[in-house]
């Protein structure tokens, strides 16, 4: 089973589910889907056997070749592309290679054959062991935004025989959809605040659209107010726990250190979390 463990907004303790879940599950693949900001790496401490450089094809305009006619820009969705009028001489054109999404168009359809690509290096993949769990993290270069693109070279470290946690990128966008698309169940961890619920509410509306079992982690509880209990009941929604608020875990946090491994109350937690999933899901797949 593939369980990803997403958030509407960041600070929720995401990855604190998701590391903390895999510990007590036995043999796990862990995949860090959270390439801009990974940390996951700092709690399960993993031994690192190397890293895989991750890139991307870029165009390269042959300027003898080019006769400025602008059907690269032209079809370049993206903007990468410009092409620059002059008087006296034929146009010029000016690639911006963070603009550029890969698509391969320009290179195709430019009428001259005056386009080439080549490999520019957007971040890298790690791998390493700890303990039964496997682990796989994305780093993406500073500046880059093509995070979607390490996040699926992330996953393709899945073993569909094996069970496998994903830790996706906080927030609903594009990175959010790469993460959890073609999971079999996605925890959606949310905190008793107004902006919890809010950010909650728009997390629940992208797993719905994708049509993805999922259940709610209240992370927190009993440091706000019951609106996000609430808003879970009202819409049907599976509570699966409640991590109550307590400062020895803010604590051990902020030490770097495990929950499950430390606490036999934080390890029931968690291990009941686990079973909730298996049983939320079974649930989703009798009635589908």
């Amino acid at each position: 089973m593939i369980i990803a463990v997403a958030s509407g907004k960041g600070g929720t303790g995401k990855t604190t589910v998701a590391v903390n879940m895999a510990l007590v599950a036995g043999s796990v693949r862990f995949l860090d889907c959270d390439v801009e900001e990974p940390n996951a790496h700092l709690f399960l401490k993993p031994a690192f056997q190397g890293e895989i450089p991750v890139s991307v094809p870029v165009p390269v305009v042959d300027t003898k070749k080019c006769t400025g006619c602008g059907k690269c820009a032209e079809v370049c969705v993206y903007h990468a592309l410009a092409v620059i009028p002059s008087p006296d001489k034929k146009p010029q054109v000016l690639v911006f290679p963070h603009l550029c999404h890969a698509c391969g168009a320009c290179s195709l359809l430019c009428p001259e054959g005056a386009i080439r690509e080549e490999q520019r290096s957007i971040g890298v993949i790690e791998e390493g062991v700890c303990g039964k769990v496997y682990f796989v993290h994305g780093k993406m270069n500073v500046g880059e935004v093509l995070s979607p693109t390490i996040i699926r070279r992330v996953k393709e470290r899945i073993d569909p025989d094996a069970l496998t946690i994903i830790d996706a990128p906080p927030g609903t966008s594009c990175p959010v959809v790469a993460a959890i698309k073609g999971v079999d169940f996605c925890v959606l961890v949310t905190e008793p605040t107004p902006f919890g619920l809010h950010d909650l509410t728009l997390a629940v509306d992208v797993v719905r659209q994708m049509k993805i079992p999922f259940g709610v982690v209240i992370n927190r509880a009993g440091l706000g107010n019951d609106a996000a209990e609430d808003y879970c009941r009202t819409e049907r929604i599976p509570v699966l726990v409640k991590i109550p608020f307590d400062r020895e875990i803010a604590v051990r946090y902020s030490s770097g250190e495990t929950l499950a491994d430390k606490s036999l109350v934080m390890a029931k937690i968690f291990s009941k979390l686990y079973q909730n999933i298996c049983q939320v899901k079974n649930e989703a797949d009798r009635r589908s």
